[in-house]
């Protein structure tokens, strides 16, 4: 019999979920009989705990210690609760926010009960909103910390914990050594073993809903409708997620006219019934936006994912299939920071929000080096940073930051995280100023290569059954570093893990080629993924398709020869 069944015995003793307590007893009815494959479920329940990192906490649904549930959540609470009270001179603050995941709303209440038990004063947001939205209450309420109960664009059955800290921090998510350090406090709690003795306490308050109105008038005010927004013809899918009633009231308060929506997508859904993956980088994610699109004759298409800390943006293309074309997470962030870059440039490069420091564009290292050439052409600081928000958003003096997962940062002074509805009213600010002049989003693309270069990137993912064979992948790179990629040379590798350029260690190689092209291979942070980065630069076009195409060939040949 499994060594694991005692150990399920004494969660099931502490679990107060009826759902997650039913699951677990069939599984252990079923251990008892003998069933192989319900034995090797409990292992993998209860071998591991998820773990708590600078994303927090991410998973399946279920019950156990690898999965995402009220005992779990509470250990996590309590945890950070001690973390806080270590760390704070007096009463600490801490806003908890969640979407419409399932479960989200219960994990949220768990964590205020259990906050407010420890001491703390706990403000529990209104109602399931964006993520956005907390990110932003922790700034504008002057909290210590945040919790947003989440699992953004994640499968349907995952929910996760992701955790902000105020002051010094500035309401940006948590980097090492917080992590390392809230980790032990909540591995304490866990080994104590019994999540029933925990103090809670109903004395937390809900947090007004001027909090909300604050997020809406400052979102507006990122960019208020221009004389081209009147008649705008454009199509809007919140992805089954929280975006849509915060979205429709910026929309309001900005000027812009209201979108043609995607009517199944529109309210939020936990169960995301009609995507696999509630992404819109996803294949079919957004295949619903795009007959929409068409039934209407629109000129644009913006999504966000469930809790709107994305934004996706797709316009007519002749030549892409069904006439529609989702554009690149990098493409977008090339547009946003062109456009940031001209306001620093306009203000005399003192935009930032940070007093004394020069302003600066900056973007995760596997986004598009065109970021770079943006600041060089403005006059204004560039940097380079890990991937996440945690570090984009530490970036001294900030005007705007990107990754190419569709996250832009585009309000710094309110939001220190990926906003997809302040990036979204940038964006349509920038369409409907083209709108006016006769252009569209597509000549935007077009000036943006005129001025810039021909910036061309390519992504390649591989979701594997077994971390472990990402780990091997990583480790034959590094063992047997390539000499070509394809018929191009090898110029140098940048194993992150040695720390390079002053970023902090990471799980990264970055390969440079003869003809200046750029391969970057790392695991997905949030998903069992090894990615691979491409990025080209061409002269027009047409010499960047090219230049791309073949880097891809070459390196699905790479990926090949390690797996």
């Amino acid at each position: 019999m499994s060594e694991h069944v005692a150990a399920a015995r004494a969660w099931l003793a502490q679990d107060p979920d009826a759902v997650t307590r039913a699951e677990l007893e069939d599984l252990l009815a079923r251990v008892e009989s003998g069933d192989a494959e319900a034995t090797a479920d409990l292992d993998d329940r209860f071998s591991t705990r998820l773990a708590f990192g600078t994303a927090g906490l991410r998973g399946t649904l279920g019950a156990g210690p690898n999965r995402m549930n009220r005992v779990l959540v509470a250990q996590a609470a309590a945890g950070f609760a001690a973390y806080l009270r270590e760390r704070s001179s007096g009463d600490a603050t801490v806003v908890v926010g969640y979407d419409g995941r399932r479960n989200s709303d219960v994990f949220a209440r768990d964590s205020v009960e259990i906050f407010a038990g420890a001491g703390l004063n706990a403000i529990l947001l209104p109602r399931l909103l964006p993520t956005p939205v907390l990110a932003f209450a922790v700034r504008h309420l002057g909290a210590d910390a945040g919790v947003m109960v989440t699992a953004s664009h994640n499968p349907p059955d995952d929910n996760g914990y992701k955790v902000y800290l105020g002051g010094d921090d500035e309401g940006a998510q948590i980097v090492s050594p917080a992590d390392a350090e809230i980790a032990a406090h909540i591995q304490r709690i866990a080994d104590e073993g019994n999540i029933t003795t925990l103090p809670r306490s109903v004395g937390y308050a809900n947090a007004p809903e001027s909090v909300v109105e604050a997020y809406v008038a400052a979102t507006a005010a990122v960019g208020p409708a221009p004389a081209g927004a009147e008649g705008l013809n454009w199509v809007y899918t919140a992805m089954h997620g929280v975006g849509w009633e915060t979205v429709s009231r910026v929309l309001a308060e900005a000027g812009y006219p209201a979108p043609t929506v995607v009517e199944a997508q529109i309210h939020p859904d936990g169960r995301f019934p009609t995507v696999a993956f509630p992404n819109p980088e996803e294949p079919g994610a957004m295949d619903l936006s795009f007959e929409t699109a068409r039934s209407v004759d629109a000129e644009l298409v913006i999504a966000n994912d469930p809790d709107a800390d994305r934004l996706a943006v797709a316009i007519p293309d002749a030549g892409a299939e069904g006439g529609w074309r989702r554009l690149t997470g990098n493409e977008i962030g090339l547009l946003l920071g062109w456009r940031a870059a001209r306001a620093a440039a306009g203000a005399g490069g003192s935009e930032a929000d940070e007093p004394g420091a020069a302003a600066s564009l900056a973007c995760s290292l596997v986004s598009s080096p065109g970021l770079q050439a943006v600041a060089e052409h403005y006059g204004l600081d560039f940097h380079s940073t890990l991937t996440g928000f945690k570090w984009i958003s530490r970036a001294p003096g900030i005007v705007f930051g990107f990754e190419e997962a569709l996250g832009y940062l585009v309000n710094p002074g309110t939001v220190r995280d990926k906003d997809g509805i302040s990036a979204a009213v940038a964006l349509l600010e920038m369409a409907s100023a083209a709108r006016a002049e006769g252009r569209t989003v597509a000549d935007l693309l077009q000036e943006f290569r005129d001025t810039f270069g021909a910036f061309a990137s390519d992504q390649i993912s591989i979701r594997v059954s077994d971390v472990s064979e990402i780990a091997g992948i990583m480790a034959s790179l590094r063992a047997q570093p390539p000499s070509v990629v394809g018929e191009i040379a090898v110029t140098r590798i940048d194993d992150l893990l040695q720390g390079v350029d002053g970023l902090p260690p990471g799980d990264v190689l970055r390969l440079w080629l003869d003809d200046g092209s750029r391969l970057i291979v790392r695991p997905s942070g949030t998903e069992p993924k090894l990615k691979l980065y491409l990025d080209v630069r061409g002269s027009s076009a047409k010499k960047a398709a090219r230049r791309l195409a073949a880097l891809r060939a070459g390196a699905e040949e790479l990926l090949a020869s390690v797996r």
